[in-house]
């Protein structure tokens, strides 16, 4: 059986004390922008790395999550077509 990550990086766990009220307003501002609290401060890091000019270049792109998007069929009529 194999590891999990065998052949990637596998993603750190780090143990993060926030007072109360700061994590409140991070939650409520996750939820406004629809991610997981983690997502969040990973979110808030690299861009905090990013603008810094500290953001490593072989960094992973932040793993997208939710529902993929709809691909569109060539055969479906346009939106908005045929109707006056």
């Amino acid at each position: 059986m194999t590891e999990r990550g065998e052949g990637r990086r596998a993603r750190k766990q780090v143990l993060l004390r926030l007072d109360p009220a700061v994590h409140d307003a991070l939650a409520r501002w996750a939820a406004d922008e629809l991610r997981s609290t983690n997502a969040q401060i990973d979110f808030i890091v690299r861009r905090a790395l990013a603008e810094a000019g500290r953001l490593p270049g072989d960094a992973r792109p932040h793993p997208r999550r939710g529902r993929p998007p709809r691909a569109r069929s060539q055969d479906s009529p346009e939106e908005g077509a045929g109707e006056s």
